[in-house]
């Protein structure tokens, strides 16, 4: 399956308005870790009211202890800093790697702004090395846009 074409389902499970906030979020994460084959943790993770701190929101995949992130710690503490994308082909070339489980291979976190503020981000795991292309980046700044309007 192309990834774009995953773009109208994205978009139809956000505005379902019938469900709450964190269904359709669950949901999208169900999507794409069924939809993409080396998705393997999908999750959403938001700033935690006025602490310098990430809260786990929904997510699809296996359990994880890191409910909390602070900022700065991390590949998803690192985005909440800089405001920016964040590819790791091997996270164990990264020194500030947070292992959630030793089969992940490599992550893709890209952030959710609201009104120019970085309220939270979708985080993805891959249990394959180097899987993620400028086409997930791009797949995931829309799911993103998505998102943030469902905030707004």
């Amino acid at each position: 399956m192309h990834i774009n074409t995953l773009k109208p389902q994205v978009k139809s499970l956000l505005i379902d308005t019938e469900k709450t906030l964190d269904e359709r979020l669950l949901s999208v994460c169900k999507l794409l870790k069924q939809n993409i084959d080396y998705y393997n943790w999908v999750g959403f993770y938001f700033k935690n009211g006025e602490k310098k701190e990430l809260k786990l929101g929904p997510y699809a995949g296996e359990p994880t202890d890191h409910t909390i992130i602070p900022f700065g710690k991390g590949i998803c503490g690192q985005v909440a800093v800089s405001n920016e994308n964040m590819v790791v082909p091997d996270v164990a070339s990264q020194d500030n790697y947070i292992s959630c489980s030793i089969s992940v291979k490599a992550e893709i976190v890209v952030p959710i702004f609201v009104n120019n503020q970085n309220i939270g981000q979708i985080d993805i795991d891959s249990n394959t090395s180097d899987p993620f292309t400028e086409e997930d980046e791009h797949f995931l700044e829309y799911v993103c846009a998505e998102v943030a309007k469902q905030l707004e």
